[in-house]
C-alpha cells in the first residue's frame, strides 16, 4: 500500500504561494496560482495540484517563465479576444483570459477568448467553474506538450489536451465536466511511477509502440494513447478531440501545437522547432438568458441530474453518478481530513523548500 502524510489544505495554499513570491510573483496572482492548484488536490486530482510546484520552480528558477507578466489583447470583437500572455505562469494568464471571457459574456451574451505565450495554466475544471459564479456557462481548454500518440500512431504528437465545462443547477449540485482527451492524464502516470505501480492496459504504449502497463516504459520515449485507446474501442474519437483542442487554444491564437508546443517541465524534451508563441489556451463564457430562462435551464439540469442518478446500475457496479459528485465527494473528505500527498511528492516539495527558503508545513496524519 501506498504510504500517503496528510496536510491541511491551507497550508499547502500557503506555502504554494510563499514560493511563489519567492521569485516574484505579485502576492494576489501568487496566491490565486496556489488556489487553482489546491482546487485540483481537494476534487482528488493529485496529478495536477501540488505535485506540479516542483516543475512550476524548476520553470521559473531556469527562467522560462515571466514571474511578472502583463497579459494584454491583441486582437478582439466585442465577444472573441486573442491575448498574448507574456510568458507568464499559465495558473496567472489562465485566470486572467478566463475573466475576459466572462466579461464579454456578460456584455455580448458570449465570450471567447483564446490565448498564446502562455504556460501550464492547471486543472480546466477550476476556469470552467469560476463562471459559475457570475451565472454563466463556462468552458475551457489547453494544449499542452507532445504525449500522446495520434490514432494508429506510433509516437507522441499531440498533449493530452483537456475540456472542461460547467453547469449550474439549481437546487442540485452542477454539472462539471473535466477531462483529458488522452486515455488517462500523464500526471496519473508519473504518480504510478512514483509509488512503482502499473497503469491500465490501454493507457500507453512503449518506445517501439507496444502496449504497456509500464509508466516507465511510456515515459521513456514511449506514448499515451487517445480517449478509448484503440481501433475496436474508438481511439479515433480521442484523437479528433484533442486536433480541436490544439486548433482552438494554439492555431487560432498563435501558439505552438501539436509536436512543437514546449514542455511544462525541464524533465521533457524542447520540440525540434517552433510554429507559434508558447502554448495555448482556450475559454468560453455564455450567458443561459441569451438562450432560455436561467431559472427553467436550471431546474431541467437538476431534473436531468436527478435521472441519471436514479438508473438502475449494472450488476457488480456502483450507482451512477453525474459529471462532478466524484470530486465533490473528494472535496468534502479532504477539506475534513487533509489533502494526501506520497512520498514522491514529499520529497519533490521539501526540496522546493529547500531551495527557496520556505518551509514545508508539516503533515496532520
Amino acid at each position: 500500500m501506498t504510504h500517503a502524510r496528510r496536510y491541511r489544505p491551507d497550508d499547502l495554499a500557503a506555502f504554494c504561494t510563499r514560493v511563489f513570491e519567492s521569485f516574484g510573483v505579485p502576492r494576489a496572482d501568487a496566491a490565486t496560482a496556489a488556489g487553482v492548484l489546491l482546487f485540483a488536490d481537494l476534487r482528488g486530482v493529485d496529478s495536477h495540484g501540488v505535485a506540479r510546484m516542483y516543475a512550476y520552480h524548476e520553470m521559473l528558477d531556469a527562467g522560462r517563465i515571466n514571474p511578472t507578466p502583463n497579459p494584454r489583447v491583441v486582437r478582439e470583437t466585442a465577444s472573441t479576444a486573442t491575448v498574448d500572455g507574456d510568458n507568464g505562469l499559465g495558473l496567472v494568464v489562465g485566470p486572467w483570459a478566463n475573466r475576459l471571457a466572462m466579461d464579454k459574456a456578460q456584455d455580448a451574451g458570449s465570450g471567447w477568448v483564446s490565448v498564446c505565450n502562455t504556460n501550464h495554466f492547471g486543472a480546466a475544471g477550476w476556469y470552467a467553474l469560476e463562471a459559475l459564479e457570475r451565472d454563466l456557462i463556462g468552458q475551457a481548454m489547453t494544449n499542452s506538450t507532445k504525449l500522446v500518440a495520434p490514432h494508429r500512431g506510433a509516437e507522441k504528437m499531440l498533449g493530452t489536451n483537456p475540456i472542461a465545462t460547467a453547469f449550474p443547477g439549481l437546487e442540485e449540485p452542477p454539472i462539471e465536466i473535466d477531462m483529458a482527451t488522452c486515455a488517462a492524464a500523464y500526471g496519473k502516470v508519473e504518480i504510478a511511477r512514483r509509488v512503482n505501480g502499473a497503469i491500465p492496459s490501454g493507457w500507453a504504449i512503449d518506445a517501439e509502440g507496444n502496449d504497456t502497463t509500464d509508466p516507465a516504459a511510456m515515459m521513456a520515449n514511449g506514448a499515451l494513447l487517445p480517449l478509448g485507446s484503440d481501433e475496436e474501442r474508438s481511439g479515433h474519437k480521442g484523437y479528433c478531440m484533442a486536433v480541436m483542442v490544439d486548433v482552438l487554444c494554439a492555431v487560432l491564437s498563435g501558439a505552438n501545437w501539436g509536436p512543437f508546443t514546449p514542455p511544462f517541465t525541464l524533465r521533457l524534451a524542447e520540440p525540434e522547432r517552433s510554429v507559434g508563441r508558447g502554448i495555448g489556451h482556450f475559454f468560453g463564457a455564455m450567458r443561459i438568458d441569451g438562450f432560455i430562462d436561467p431559472t427553467e435551464f436550471k431546474r431541467q439540469i437538476d431534473d436531468l441530474s436527478r435521472t441519471l442518478r436514479a438508473t438502475r446500475p449494472r450488476s457488480g457496479h456502483p450507482a451512477v453518478e453525474v459529471p462532478g459528485d466524484q470530486e465533490r465527494r473528494a472535496r468534502a473528505e479532504r477539506e475534513a481530513n487533509g489533502v494526501p500527498l506520497v512520498d514522491a511528492v514529499v520529497q519533490d516539495l521539501d526540496l522546493v523548500a529547500e531551495r527557496r527558503g520556505v518551509a514545508l508545513p508539516e503533515p496532520i496524519g
